[in-house]
């Protein structure tokens, strides 16, 4: 205890509540995969033949279908980003880089929809298409959809990822560089390729993982046994054969899978948890030529016209659509307020749950007082991330076996989807809320020391006015995503549970395009609200 600074010798009474939220990320993740193990353990002669030539066309497709899609996000990105850093004052890059925040910000379902209205058979783009290709437009399902809908998500944040490498470069190159009158092309060779090169591994380690484990997408765009990857294949063996072995081989694949893709992601650096907006420094030391900077006008015009077409077609099928009866609807009522109420409850629990390991990862750091980290305070750290090795659509097809054993699996809907989409919106809520909680225990230890002031009154008196901003940021975060999702509610949902997203895609599942078409602009209303509620918040907080 000698040479411990005054109010740090309890603290590692800190990490009570910092074990008891892994102990539920550990309990969610290990039932799971103990519901798994029983149907292995019960059927492994099932689960071992399983393994078919169709699991091995399934893993296939998910490897060539991220692949692709990284490849047509990442390279892209590489001369959006580089052009939109050449350029850091023009007319209506405020409004671009807005424009580049908000797939991040829209459910998956609802861009899938935008993409459908935009480029499908009966879209808004469908008779220019039909005129280029000289035929009759058959649409997008399948792979082209698929390959659209994730360059939509991943083109914006892979751009966003290599701003932020450019910015990171040390402002004595630019100045060096313009100096010596650099042009565009020594100036990239010498001073961008580098920053850009370094990043570009773990950018698109990213990438990969986020086409491999999507789910959404592929259920909506897929269009067919020949276009479907493990977790959606995960889903239909369980909701629509109900092949508990065929399940438990497809997630012992996909498992495996992301976890190879996570190692990889942590070695080539690239974070787990991104944010929604961009940041750009402007630089004084770039003067582009008018031939470059005609050049980044083009490819900053078709960046954001694709990713404003589907954005604009959601809109446009939207108010197409009655909204004055899906406004009067019942069942619409009761999706709304189901998704607010568990989208809610998600949302305190993450917050929770962020606190808790936020303080305890603090709290061990400052009693160890300079020593190598100890096994709890390196999990408070990265244990909300390792969560992400194992999708929701996996978590929720391990509980869903589990628990058929003991209950009726859809009469327990509302607590596995607050419990699932809670931790899986805690990294995000992490980043927003660790940096101001260390913040205010740095300024504040020493004084609640002296005032003897522990517990929740020095929660409430001296750390929530510097963390209220930040936690509310990371609420409203945690809120959106669990709004949005559909991966959970997918295996859980019924006629008696319904979220937004749930009904949705019913509607869409039974042919009634114009009324999904309306929800989706409710629900993305709905979750741009939060997000923008949040980035003011966070402004504010700033």
């Amino acid at each position: 205890m000698t040479g411990r600074q005054p109010g740090l010798s309890r603290a590692p009474a800190g990490a009570g509540t910092g074990l008891a939220a892994l102990a539920y990320l550990a309990v969610l993740a290990g039932g799971a995969f103990l519901g798994l193990a029983v149907v292995a353990a019960g059927d492994l002669e099932g689960a071992l033949g399983a393994v078919d030539p169709y699991m091995l066309r399934v893993a296939r497709f998910t490897l060539w279908q991220a692949a692709l899609s990284t490849l047509l996000s990442v390279i892209p990105a590489l001369f959006v980003a580089r052009a939109f850093f050449r350029h850091p004052r023009f007319p209506g890059r405020r409004f671009a880089i807005r424009l580049f925040a908000l797939p991040l910000a829209i459910p998956a379902l609802v861009a899938a929809l935008g993409v459908l209205a935009l480029y499908g058979r009966a879209g808004i783009a469908a008779p220019a298409l039909a005129w280029l290709s000289g035929d009759s437009w058959s649409g997008i399902f399948g792979l082209s959809g698929i390959l659209l809908a994730h360059v939509f998500f991943n083109l914006p944040l892979a751009t966003r990822l290599f701003l932020e490498a450019l910015d990171a470069v040390p402002d004595d190159r630019w100045r060096l560089a313009s100096q010596l009158s650099m042009g565009a092309r020594p100036t990239f060779r010498i001073v961008e390729w580098p920053a850009l090169r370094a990043a570009t591994p773990g950018i698109a380690a990213l990438v990969f993982m986020l086409c491999a484990t999507s789910f959404t997408v592929v259920l909506t765009l897929g269009g067919g046994p020949r276009a479907t990857t493990m977790e959606v294949a995960i889903y239909q063996a369980l909701r629509f054969d109900f092949d508990p072995a065929r399940a438990v081989a497809l997630t012992a694949l996909q498992v495996t899978l992301t976890a190879l893709i996570v190692v990889a992601i942590a070695r080539l650096g690239a974070p787990f948890a991104q944010e929604t907006n961009i940041t750009i420094s402007p630089r004084r030391y770039l003067a582009p030529g008018w031939l470059e900077t005609l050049l980044n006008a083009v490819t900053l015009s078709a960046a954001i016209a694709f990713v404003a077409g589907p954005i604009a077609a959601t809109v446009i099928a939207g108010l197409s659509a009655d909204l004055a009866r899906l406004a009067g609807d019942p069942a619409v009522h009761r999706a709304v307020a189901t998704s607010l109420v568990l989208s809610f409850l998600s949302g305190l629990v993450a917050l929770a749950l962020s606190f808790a390991l936020v303080r305890s990862r603090q709290r061990l750091e400052a009693a160890r007082q300079g020593g190598a980290p100890g096994l709890v305070e390196r999990l408070s750290d990265n244990g909300a991330s390792l969560i992400l090795v194992v999708p929701a659509v996996v978590i929720g097809a391990g509980w869903f076996i589990l628990l058929h054993y003991f209950v009726n699996v859809f009469a327990v809907a509302p607590v596995m989807v607050v419990a699932v989409n809670a931790a899986m919106a805690l990294p995000f809520a992490m980043r927003a809320l660790r940096p101001a909680h260390d913040a205010a225990a740095a300024r504040h230890d020493r004084l609640a020391a002296s005032l003897a002031v522990t517990g929740f009154a020095r929660l409430r008196l001296i750390d929530w006015p510097a963390l209220r901003g930040p936690a509310l940021t990371a609420f409203a975060f945690a809120m959106a995503l669990s709004l949005g999702d559909l991966g959970v509610i997918a295996l859980f949902g019924s006629d008696s549970v319904q979220t937004l997203p749930y009904l949705l895609l019913a509607r869409l599942g039974s042919y009634r395009t114009a009324d999904a078409a309306g929800l989706a602009l409710i629900l993305a209303t709905m979750c741009l609200t939060l997000i923008f509620a949040a980035e003011r918040m966070k402004g504010k907080a700033g």
